[in-house]
């Protein structure tokens, strides 16, 4: 782990450059112990791919030695991800026509048809490399190569809520209606940010996806 500081009001918890399960769940299991006993004068902890910032008040006396100190003893406490620890979430997804207007473009760039681009993004468990953006936008890695696609020269001014997107080498899910350059393949009626509850995202950093198809009917019933 590296600590550096992050202006006069936070330290970022370094755990390497590679993104990947191993770096995750290191980011994960730091988080958890954060969590559980947050050092005196914490305001607020934001994990990422390979880092975590730890936000805190700088009035506080000692200041950035002191507050790192503290942050270190609780970090030697960390302790390696038990089972149930991470959350496995199947998420549905309405592909292509007026839910995934750019399916075609990604599947035509992949060289599939777009049965194939479906069954390809399907196939992986995907992990949350990160949620941000917008509230509860994860993002997601392990998306397959054949699928990796730029993102759009031109962004949407208004992506609907539960858009499934392509962004480059990752996968995501738009929680509200918002501003948006991925392309859109696909959309999903599962909620994934509720601002009234407890734990408003669904997912957190290191938790894992696997999206399955469904159809144009069955998003329509869905509850």
């Amino acid at each position: 782990m590296l600590l550096q500081p992050m202006g006069d009001t936070a330290v970022v918890v370094g755990f390497g450059n590679v993104i990947g399960a191993t770096t995750l769940e290191k980011v994960r299991a730091a988080t958890i112990a954060l969590e559980a006993n947050p050092p005196v004068g914490t305001l607020d902890i934001v994990p990422a791919f390979t880092t975590i910032t730890v936000v805190y008040d700088p009035t506080l006396r000692g200041g950035y030695t002191a507050f790192q100190a503290r942050l270190l003893a609780c970090l030697k406490t960390v302790k390696r991800l038990r089972r149930g620890m991470v959350t496995t979430l199947t998420i549905p997804v309405c592909y292509g026509g007026e839910f995934g207007p750019d399916l075609g473009l990604v599947a035509q760039g992949a060289k599939l048809s777009e049965r194939a681009a479906i069954a390809s993004h399907t196939r992986p468990k995907y992990i949350v490399g990160a949620v941000g953006f917008a509230p509860g936008f994860p993002y997601l890695a392990g998306l397959p190569l054949k699928l990796h696609t730029p993102r759009r020269s031109n962004p949407r001014l208004k992506v609907p809520a539960g858009s499934v997107g392509i962004g480059g080498k990752q996968t995501g899910v738009y929680p509200q209606v918002s501003p948006g350059g991925w392309h859109l393949i696909g959309r999903t009626p599962l909620k994934l940010f509720n601002a009234e509850e407890v734990y408003p995202s669904l997912l957190k950093t290191g938790d894992q996806v696997q999206f399955k198809a469904i159809t144009a009917e069955e998003f329509a019933a869905w509850t």
